[in-house]
């Protein structure tokens, strides 16, 4: 929008006149022109309250007497207008797309100051009514809105708990009991420590508990802490600041205990949380602030943590492996998932369950159990528990013939009971016991220490140095195995 020679040349603004001059009369001018050539204008106080608004502004949002608007705040006649962020900060917002109703008008703010420079007020210019100059742009713009709704759309579906507390099957005492400490934890905003062994169905649990919990419609985000390598735990729970470390990304990394603020984050395996960033973890729980890699901000938080472990936290607390501050700051709710042998009865239904959960996963046709087959399996160990049962009858349905599984199908497929140990630990050369009254005494966590360094012993001689194998049969992550290896310097070759 260009004033015209004649408009500057009628107020003697060509030759010899001062800059101060120029502005008193040419800026009435270029608002003028600005006023006519737009589709709408507007103006507010220092208050955001409406001083004036231009008849053909009035007319495209509807408003019959444009003095009718004269006074009231902003929001209550463009409620999607931003003249009081400019008004409040007193910078311009030149270009931006501005929503009433269905429509996208393109407008350009500005703050307005007296002559001591004092700002008093703003003006909005409608550039373009429904955008209809900006077509390609608007077309990309909308492409791209509607990308980014997908995108959350899908990641918020992510990050929402499937399972609920009664999807935990079973209705013996055991189940039952856990499923009441269960709903009565999820009413309680503290932390909570899931306790049992691998399998049992303690993220379940967690989700469960989020599920019921006022935090159910935030995210519930989990993280496996095993399942990291040990360099990267930091980053991946904490974030990292921009360019934190060589490799890093330079727009920063935001960690899992932001996106999961406003709901729960589910730590499985803390037992295997490195004990440097111990005190890290405990400080984000007690202060409810995290402050991410390489950073000096502190970011406010507010996030329910449950956390999960199979391992016995007492002696890992003793023996110097586990802070003793965070396991009081996370043993505050403990639930105790019971193993499976625990609750036998449970057996019948929980094969039910699975079997047609299997079925609708894999698309056969639905298999049931003989009574001897079930009698058979209620006389297992099940170290791996729900996620070991669910295995075995996933392989039996593969291998079935006909819709009835008896005893002889399972048969194979289940360790012999009391079955001897593999040749090599009966051939390996192990120390014998000294009589208990004969054994010197020793501190809690070089007893603790040793007997975990027998037991890996043990395991690697039975599985031949198969690390994977003794991993399973230890009833641990093989990043935990590979650690303990490390720690008692072990070889599993």
């Amino acid at each position: 929008m260009a004033i015209s020679r004649d408009d500057l040349d009628q107020h003697g603004l060509i030759v010899g006149v001062s800059p101060e001059r120029f502005r008193a009369v040419a800026m009435p001018l270029l608002f003028d022109h600005l006023n006519a050539q737009c589709e709408g204008t507007i103006a507010v106080n220092r208050q955001a309250r409406i001083v004036w608004i231009n008849d053909k502004y009035a007319e495209k949002v509807g408003i019959s007497d444009p003095r009718s608007v004269l006074g009231k705040e902003i929001e209550q006649v463009l409620p999607a207008s931003k003249l009081r962020e400019v008004v409040e900060s007193g910078q311009p917002s030149m270009l931006d797309l501005m929503a009433f109703g269905s429509e996208h008008f393109v407008v350009t703010r500005i703050p307005l100051r007296d002559e001591d420079g004092t700002l008093v007020g703003a003006l909005g210019f409608v550039l373009f009514d429904r955008a209809r100059h900006l077509k390609p742009l608007m077309a990309k713009f909308n492409v791209l809105q509607n990308q980014l709704l997908a995108t959350q759309n899908e990641l918020a579906k992510a990050r929402r708990a499937r399972y609920t507390i009664a999807g935990f099957i079973g209705s013996s005492a055991a189940a039952s009991e856990v499923k009441r400490q269960a709903r009565r934890a999820a009413q309680l905003d503290a932390t909570v420590l899931l306790r049992g062994e691998t399998g049992t169905g303690k993220e379940l649990l967690a989700q469960g508990i989020h599920n019921l919990s006022p935090r159910a419609n935030g995210p519930f985000v989990a993280v496996n802490v095993a399942a990291i390598p040990e360099t990267l735990v930091e980053a991946e729970l904490f974030g990292t600041a921009p360019g934190a470390f060589t490799g890093a990304d330079r727009k920063g990394r935001i960690g899992k205990f932001e996106v999961a603020n406003g709901g729960t984050l589910f730590l499985d395996e803390i037992g295997d949380l490195p004990l440097a960033l111990q005190a890290k973890l405990l400080r984000v729980l007690q202060e409810q602030e995290v402050e991410p890699l390489g950073s000096n901000q502190v970011k406010s938080l507010n996030v329910r943590v449950i956390a999960a472990t199979h391992i016995d936290l007492e002696a890992k607390v003793a023996a110097g492996q586990f802070r003793d501050d965070l396991y009081y700051r996370l043993n505050v709710l403990a639930l105790h998932v019971p193993p499976l042998r625990e609750r036998r009865e449970d057996i019948p239904t929980l094969v039910e369950h699975l079997l047609d959960d299997i079925a609708n996963r894999s698309g056969l046709a639905p298999m049931e159990l003989s009574r001897e087959a079930l009698a058979l399996l209620g006389q297992q160990a099940w170290k791996g528990n729900v996620r070991e049962l669910r295995n075995l009858l996933e392989r039996t349905q593969l291998d079935a013939e006909g819709p009835l599984l008896d005893a002889a199908q399972l048969q194979p497929l289940l360790a012999a009971p009391g079955a001897p140990l593999p040749t090599a630990v009966a051939a390996s050369p192990l120390p014998q016991a000294a009589p208990l009254a004969d054994e010197p005494l020793q501190p809690l966590a070089q007893s603790v220490a040793a007997a975990e360094r027998r037991a890996l012993q043990l395991a690697l001689v039975a599985c031949a140095g198969n690390r994977r194998r003794t991993a399973t049969e230890l009833g641990i992550s093989r990043a935990s195995l590979y650690s303990k290896l490390q720690q008692h310097g072990l070889s599993a070759r």
